[in-house]
């Protein structure tokens, strides 16, 4: 592993191609060794021939991780702006998540300090399967396989809500939650890049401060909020309809 590491950071703006020849010269290596490795990234994607056969190139694999990364820091980096704005607007607190290894993680928080009683979620924690942002992720999520396995593995009647939770999602582009227990509730939205979905926003509150059963005019900001910040991204186009009429 620390061998393939070391072959891939070979590769850089001034180094778009490798050789077998060069890789070996750069790490100590002998040819032969180092031609095993590089097989053994090409068959795991990471790795392809250029068009001429002589050398190699960053793989589909590669590409579409990097592509992925670098959509993840355009939106934590254009997002505060709008959550800022987004709470001020509604008074409460709203939070941004990012997808991580099995759901939603809280990566940005910001909460109104106009407010005495705030309701919040700490950056880092992982949001559970029927949270609002985890419904939005499943709808929207290009690993549709992935996300039923993730439905299937909810019991009972909580698996019956949280699918009717993702279709509503996927036709509104809006989904809710309310933890009885504490009266927390929240709504999620989709942010979209060029690509698909790449993070989801949120408002938090109570079942006073944000009721749930009907959308009321946190869900219009809301809304306004994730397009806005999905039209920064080049990806305003894949909001459903529905979800474009709260605008």
């Amino acid at each position: 592993m620390t061998r393939a590491s070391q072959i891939l950071g070979l590769f850089r703006p001034d180094r778009p191609t490798l050789t077998v020849a060069d890789a070996a010269a750069a790490l100590g290596l002998n040819r032969t060794t180092t031609h095993r490795y590089f097989a053994s990234l090409v068959s795991a994607g990471l790795l392809e021939r250029s068009r001429d056969g002589a050398a190699f190139v960053p793989g589909g694999l590669l590409v579409q991780l990097g592509a992925f990364s670098l959509g993840r820091r355009a939106v934590v980096e254009l997002a505060p702006p709008h959550l800022v704005g987004l709470a001020h607007a509604t008074g409460l607190s709203s939070a941004l998540s990012l997808w991580g290894a099995s759901g939603p993680v809280v990566a940005r928080v910001e909460e109104d300090n106009s407010n005495p009683v705030v309701v919040s979620v700490r950056v880092g924690h992982q949001l559970p399967v029927d949270s609002a942002q985890c419904q939005v992720f499943l709808a929207f999520m290009a690993d549709q396989l992935r996300a039923d396995r993730l439905v299937a593995s909810v019991a009972g009647a909580g698996r019956r809500a949280l699918v009717e939770g993702v279709e509503r999602a996927r036709e509104t582009g809006l989904a809710s939650t309310h933890i009885l227990d504490s009266d927390i509730t929240a709504v999620g939205a989709p942010v979209f890049d060029e690509s698909g979905i790449c993070a989801t926003i949120a408002v938090i509150g109570t079942a006073r401060t944000l009721p749930v059963e009907t959308p009321g005019p946190a869900w219009r900001d809301l809304a306004g909020t994730a397009y806005e910040l999905s039209k920064e991204l080049g990806g305003e186009h894949h909001f459903p309809q529905d979800f474009t009429a709260l605008l």
